[in-house]
């Protein structure tokens, strides 16, 4: 049986053509880079001018829909069968949602987020580099990482988990729309699913590495003077790749668990460091008028666009959150659903969009708000480094502290360990899609998907940089945002034959099976923990 299993990973279509797909992409990067920037700036223009629209809508119509099954009469449906236990203890979920509410994106705009906004505010008519300005780029940031973010992930973890444990089906985004499909062509239809849903997870986390590696070339030229060649950033695109495959490789109780735990602890005495040591009045008041200002606008900043002035403030940052975030949402929906079980979706969507976007707001406040207090209330210059070059922003930040070289070190550390165990959690959620489910994917399999994700990083970062990353988010989101309103509304059918009694239709044989216990795939240390 175990034979055959990796036979499935190996000879499994799915794998074949996406795979494929990416790496015809990534030689055409590797041998036209040019090519690839051009056409890259290009597509960035078009999809986020045609398209922007279409991503604040369709977003806004997650929280909403999110909140309507939360206080709506199935919010006491149980992601499981009716009477079974939350697999978690509550304190331990939450725990597991602080984890993957953490990443290397807010790491990395935690501190460039505000004070770029404090340089360049949003909102038309602000004086830059002001108190006004200081406030509405704490709002602003405050919302860009906020509910919206986290509505993305809640309705895709949502989906998987109500058809794998309550209908015992494949773990599948395919299999979570299987009724809304028309029975000619569902097959093909479920294949085409598929694909778009590894290549949207393998570019959204390439983002998200990309960017890390960028921030670290950034941390070392301004911190070490090392510099900050193409040459550089592809030898740590290597080293990261070496370490979250081997992390991949060695088993969840040893890499994976090591990284976690130092993860945590990293975090919290970075914050708690900060807190106290930083202008902590300032911090606690910056937050709460922070989370005022954002309840306050949340209905107008939701549908923020620029028509009449032409403004390419939205398509730069809340567009392409969006889009990230889509691109992104099969992987964190996967853990968001693996660590669900026994919730109601009440319990689920409340718990899923509150306490991460609280998180980063916390973070955001922590370490933007102590940027702008130096500069309004210090006469510091971070905000013109930042303008200058945004990987440096954090660094630039720590510079005016104590103990600098030791806090760029941790800095450091923290955003590799970050990238090591989104990416080895990456690789094995690919390994999962690509395998039609299986839960055990071959070694082999593991090891080309972070290939192919460290490859296809290095071309991003060095024909295009952080508009490459942006470009490719944005393009990968686009289809599967649709995917996702076919998600919301196959979800919505079936909790409505289920609440009229009649039990929603499995999948033909091929696609309907008890489900095994999935296996962790994010921050795998704190999933050991059950209640």
């Amino acid at each position: 049986m175990k034979k055959s299993l990796k036979r499935v990973s190996y000879n499994n279509k799915t794998f074949k053509v996406s795979a494929l797909f990416i790496a015809l992409f990534t030689i055409w990067g590797a041998f036209s880079p040019a090519s690839l920037a051009k056409y890259a700036s290009a597509v960035f223009a078009f999809t986020s001018n045609s398209f922007g629209w279409f991503y604040l809508v369709s977003v806004a119509g997650f929280v909403f829909f999110c909140l309507y099954l939360a206080f709506s009469k199935y919010g006491s449906i149980k992601l499981g069968k009716d009477g079974e236990k939350a697999e978690f203890s509550f304190f331990t979920w939450i725990s597991m949602l602080f984890s993957a509410g953490f990443g290397v994106g807010i790491v990395f705009w935690g501190v460039a987020e505000p004070l770029t906004h404090f340089s360049s505010p949003p909102v038309a008519g602000v004086e830059l580099q002001t108190a006004e300005a200081a406030r509405t780029a704490m709002h602003y940031s405050f919302f860009n990482w906020g509910i919206h973010q986290w509505s993305v992930f809640a309705v895709v973890g949502l989906a998987l988990a109500y058809y794998q444990y309550r209908h015992n089906r494949k773990g599948l985004i395919s299999e979570t729309i299987t009724d809304v499909l028309p029975r000619k062509g569902k097959k093909q239809l479920k294949f085409s699913i598929s694909v778009l849903a590894i290549i949207a997870t393998i570019i959204g986390v390439s983002t998200s590495v990309g960017m890390g590696v960028m921030q670290i070339g950034g941390g070392l030229n301004y911190v070490f003077e090392v510099p900050n060649s193409p040459l550089v950033q592809i030898g740590i695109v290597a080293v990261i790749m070496v370490l979250y495959l081997i992390s991949t490789t060695t088993g969840i109780n040893k890499g994976i668990k090591f990284l976690s735990l130092a993860n945590m602890l990293l975090v919290a005495a970075l914050m708690l460091f900060f807190l106290f040591r930083g202008p902590t009045t300032f911090i606690i008041e910056s937050f709460v008028v922070g989370i005022g200002d954002y309840f306050q606008n949340f209905v107008g900043m939701s549908f923020f666009l620029t028509p009449y002035t032409g403004e390419s403030w939205v398509n730069d940052w809340t567009v392409f959150y969006w889009a990230w975030v889509i691109a992104w949402s099969p992987f964190v929906g996967s853990f968001v659903a693996r660590v669900s079980r026994g919730r109601t979706i009440r319990e689920f969507v409340l718990g899923v969009m509150v306490v991460p976007p609280l998180i980063g707001f916390v973070w955001m406040a922590i370490f933007g708000g102590t940027g702008l207090y130096f500069d309004l209330f210090l006469d510091t210059a971070i905000s013109t480094a930042v303008s200058q070059d945004v990987t440096t922003a954090v660094f630039v930040l720590l510079q005016e502290f104590p103990f600098y070289t030791a806090l760029s070190v941790i800095m450091l550390l923290l955003i590799v360990i970050f990238l090591v165990t989104s990416a080895d959690s990456a690789v094995f959620v690919l390994g999962i899609m690509s395998s039609d489910g299986d839960i055990n994917p071959s070694t082999g399999v593991k090891v080309i998907w972070g290939i192919l994700m460290a490859a296809i990083t290095s071309v991003l970062i060095v024909s295009s940089g952080l508009r490459g990353l942006q470009t490719a988010s944005l393009v990968a989101a686009l289809p599967f945002t649709l995917i996702m309103i076919l998600m919301s509304v196959a979800l919505i059918k079936s909790l409505r034959k289920e609440e009229a009694g009649d039990p929603v239709e499995q999948e033909e044989t091929e696609s309907s099976f008890a489900a095994p216990e999935p296996p962790p795939v994010m921050n795998a240390s704190i999933l050991e923990e059950k209640s």
